[in-house]
């Protein structure tokens, strides 16, 4: 029998393999980040007098991930059916026997397990966050070299009327930033949980001697010791942080897919208007380059809807704690960060890299005979003709010019009453490019 090795090294994901989010989201990670939770929560016991300083201490020192088997813990957690169990059976162990009452002393389960998944998701943020600035940065440094470069506008697989690149890269640089301002304000709302049993605080106004603040004094330092937000309740069955996190992380997938899929169109062979800085190679086929990298990221886009909606689903969460909802959210939680941070970090070198390639850009402006100035010219002709006229004129025109292979300015030059009008300037297809410029210096105005 072949030796399993790692269970998850990454082999059937290479969008995430390697990529900063996989170390933050691991298993080591996310165990460390319990630790974190346990070790928070006697720290702040300590802070509101609660638990002394030195069982704070204690359980600090103990709680690293590098003295427990990941694996062992995985395995024991069956029997409960989470991990948080037996680590606290584990960390009890590792603490001194006088200190040893302060660990996980009034939480449960579920209070270490969410404030561990805010935290590594925190974390996982930051560094998709850096990812998103490195590819905003060479984005708009591509709008600002291209902000004139004019290309063919296509709707629906066709021509439609010229544009520019510098346009459309202002366009995927400002879904980036819309990304980003999601994934900003849904970092710095993410919440610690401190409920205990039934999400009533119970344990913790008893451990407080009862007085009537206790409790909620313990939330706050709690949050203040996880550098985690404070919840207005307990949010056991009350999903809003995941679910605001599952739809910032699916949106800044398909964000980013929107890029991936212009330049897996425009860097096809017979387009070739981008390509990427490294293409990929083939295992049979040596002239292959692949936009690798675009290709990458569009798989994230189409994969993070369907993990986000499980995280939604499991919102309808019955009773204080639910059975099976909550435990639906773990794996998918950790998928969407490790692709959304893979799909940012294959971005970030796809833009950085990305080839413009002007020249064929201009070449395909000509393709279509002129027909691609057509809607310009059915407006700067109405007045010499009449509209019905330009237009019936111009449909009539473009479909000699597909089957004659003459050019539109060859055939309007055998138009009797157009012998007098300069349509020169008209039919360059460079100078009808409307508000492109000047919407893309708005666009690069955003910070």
């Amino acid at each position: 029998m072949l030796d399993a090795g790692p269970l998850d090294a990454g082999l059937l994901a290479p969008g995430r393999a390697g990529c900063p989010a996989e170390a933050a989201t691991a298993d080591a990670a996310f165990l460390q980040a319990l630790l974190d939770a346990e070790a928070a929560l006697t720290r702040a016991q300590a802070a509101t007098g609660q638990a002394p300083a030195e069982a704070a201490d204690a359980v600090a020192a103990a709680a690293d991930a590098s003295r427990f088997d990941v694996r062992e813990i995985a395995l024991r957690a069956r029997s409960g059916g989470n991990p948080v169990i037996p680590l606290v059976a584990g960390l009890t162990a590792a603490v001194p026997g006088e200190w040893r009452a302060y660990v996980h002393r009034g939480a449960t389960s579920q209070d270490i397990m969410d404030t561990a998944a805010m935290l590594v998701a925190r974390r996982t943020l930051d560094l998709i966050l850096e990812d998103l600035a490195r590819a905003e940065r060479a984005l708009a440094e591509r709008v600002a070299a291209h902000r004139d470069t004019a290309m063919p506008g296509r709707t629906l697989t066709q021509h439609a009327v010229p544009t520019t690149f510098g346009l459309k890269a202002a366009g995927w640089r400002s879904l980036i930033l819309d990304a980003r301002d999601r994934l900003r304000a849904v970092r710095d709302s993410l919440p610690a949980q401190l409920g205990g049993a039934a999400g009533t605080l119970a344990a913790f106004a008893e451990y407080g001697n009862e007085t009537a603040d206790a409790a909620e004094r313990l939330v706050v330092a709690y949050a203040h010791e996880t550098r985690l937000a404070a919840p207005a309740l307990p949010w056991h069955t009350l999903r809003t942080p995941i679910a605001d996190l599952a739809g910032a992380l699916a949106f800044t997938a398909g964000a980013l897919g929107k890029t991936a899929a212009d330049v897996l169109t425009l860097s096809r062979t017979e387009i070739a208007e981008v390509t990427e800085g490294t293409g990929g190679g083939s295992s049979v086929m040596p002239h292959k380059a692949n936009p690798v990298r675009a290709t990458l990221v569009a798989s994230a886009a189409r994969r993070a809807p369907h993990l986000a909606a499980v995280l939604y689903a499991s919102m309808a969460a019955e009773d204080e704690r639910p059975a099976g909802a909550w435990h639906a959210e773990w794996e998918p939680l950790r998928d969407l960060l490790r692709l959304v941070g893979g799909a940012a970090h294959d971005a970030a070198e796809l833009v950085e890299g990305l080839r413009v390639h002007a020249d064929v850009m201009r070449a395909h402006l000509d393709l279509t005979g002129g027909s691609i100035v057509s809607e310009r010219l059915s407006a700067a002709l109405a007045p010499v003709l009449g509209r019905a006229r330009a237009k019936e004129l111009l449909t009539e025109l473009a479909r000699r010019v597909g089957t004659e292979g003459r050019t539109l300015a060859e055939l309007l030059a055998d138009v009797p009453e157009l012998k007098e009008t300069d349509l020169r300037e008209l039919i360059d297809p460079r100078h009808y490019t409307g508000s492109a410029g000047a919407l893309t210096d708005r666009a690069l105005e955003r910070p």
